[in-house]
């Protein structure tokens, strides 16, 4: 079964359509930091807007305990949205109270609200399918119809991205749709050559996707914290870097299946060793074979990948048709070991063919080194749900609205 998307609902005029995005958003000191996922929602709540909806706009923002939390509010969220649609939002106190009814019966055609965190009710997230059943319901009786356009939260099974699709009639948007389509040609027949760079801490976090997209892919490059593990595999010693001990036999039998399938496996020839994990660290560039002669000795920790991989790196994507990138290559809020993420960000923008930014900390990593978003194919709203389709696993915010890994 495809995709239900939001033809499937005919005319929206005069509606009520709630629509559940991601505007989970980092905020500091209740200022957002970073739009871009209320941005990737404009589209979607544009059209409805175009159609005469009445649009009541819901989601999560971080991790309340289950109960309103005021450094969690949605009010800055309502606040940039009314900037960005150029159009007064209202904004609801409560999730399904008597501020969340008022606010939606005094919607007009056109208009938009914002709900406050879904996640201020227990019943979103619970573990208990008749808690969030019974949240369902009260969300349900705000709307006529789901429009589902939160690409970050499909892979949970939560009250707004589940139930509550199963009780309106229900589509996706706008945005689900291009990542569902991106995503999918990033695992069924993309243009050749493929290459997936990782990067990130933990090797644990990718095993899925390296295991899943290793006999698809043609090269798999391999940097971020996850690489030491990579070199300590290879018999290099790694120092203090993030190493996970317990992960060794896995990635030396990654290392056989990429040779065996004949991918090429491009691991890092140098990095940037630090005397510790400090903005203001001593760092020197060491070979990878060499990682504790420095002066650091044993006690050097590594924080980015060295320049001699970044040309590398580079040189592989940039010869490639289709890239997926998920993870930085180094600790890239620190300016100091930022450089290997940006040679990455700016190969990814001159890739001749579909270049995608896998979500999360890469997200964020290419906005805050000051690359627009346009400058890339597509950058994924979502870090773990983008992770878990490129790993093929069935995922319940699409299965619901009609979608088949």
């Amino acid at each position: 079964m495809a995709l239900r998307t939001l033809d499937s609902l005919g005319s929206l005029a005069g509606k009520r359509v709630i629509v559940r995005a991601d505007f989970n958003v980092p905020l500091k000191e209740g200022v957002i930091t970073d739009d871009g996922r209320i941005r990737a929602a404009l589209p979607t709540l544009n059209h409805l807007i175009n159609q005469g909806a009445r649009v009541i706009a819901c989601s999560h923002l971080g991790r309340p305990d289950g109960a309103p939390d005021a450094k969690y509010s949605l009010a800055p969220v309502a606040q940039r949205l009314s900037e960005l649609l150029g159009t007064p939002v209202a904004f609801a106190r409560d999730t399904v109270g008597d501020s969340a009814r008022d606010a939606v019966a005094a919607l007009e055609d056109g208009d938009v609200a914002v709900i406050e965190n879904l996640r201020f009710n227990p019943g979103e997230t619970a573990k208990d399918v008749g808690e969030r059943r019974a949240f369902a319901e009260q969300l349900a009786a705000l709307g006529d119809a789901l429009v589902s356009d939160g690409f970050g939260v499909v892979h949970r099974k939560q009250a707004s991205v589940y139930e509550l699709a199963e009780l309106l009639p229900s589509a996706a948007g706008f945005l689900i749709e291009k990542e569902v389509d991106v995503l999918d040609r990033l695992t069924e027949n993309p243009e050749r050559p493929y290459a997936v760079v990782l990067g990130g801490s933990k090797v644990s976090d990718k095993l899925g996707v390296i295991e899943h997209l290793l006999p698809r892919a043609d090269k798999i490059l391999v940097g971020g914290g996850m690489m030491f593990t990579f070199l300590a595999a290879q018999g290099h010693k790694v120092g203090k870097s993030l190493l996970e001990a317990d992960q060794i036999d896995t990635v030396k039998g990654y290392i056989s299946a990429a040779a065996e399938k004949g991918v090429e496996l491009i691991l890092p020839v140098d990095a940037v060793m630090a005397s510790g994990f400090a903005a203001d660290a001593d760092h020197v560039v060491a070979a990878a074979d060499a990682l504790e002669d420095t002066p650091f000795g044993a006690d050097g920790m590594g924080l980015d990948i060295g320049p001699e991989t970044a040309k590398i790196f580079a040189d592989a994507i940039r010869g490639s048709k289709t890239v997926f990138w998920n993870g930085p290559m180094g600790v890239f809020e620190m300016p100091a070991f930022a450089a290997g993420t940006k040679a990455i960000a700016q190969a990814l923008t001159e890739v001749d063919g579909l270049s995608v930014v896998g979500g999360g900390d890469s997200a964020a990593a290419v906005r805050q080194l000051g690359f627009e978003d346009d400058r890339f194919g597509h950058i994924s709203t979502g870090g773990g749900a983008s992770l878990e389709f490129l790993e093929g696993k069935k995922l319940p915010g699409l299965e619901i609205l009609g979608w088949e890994a």
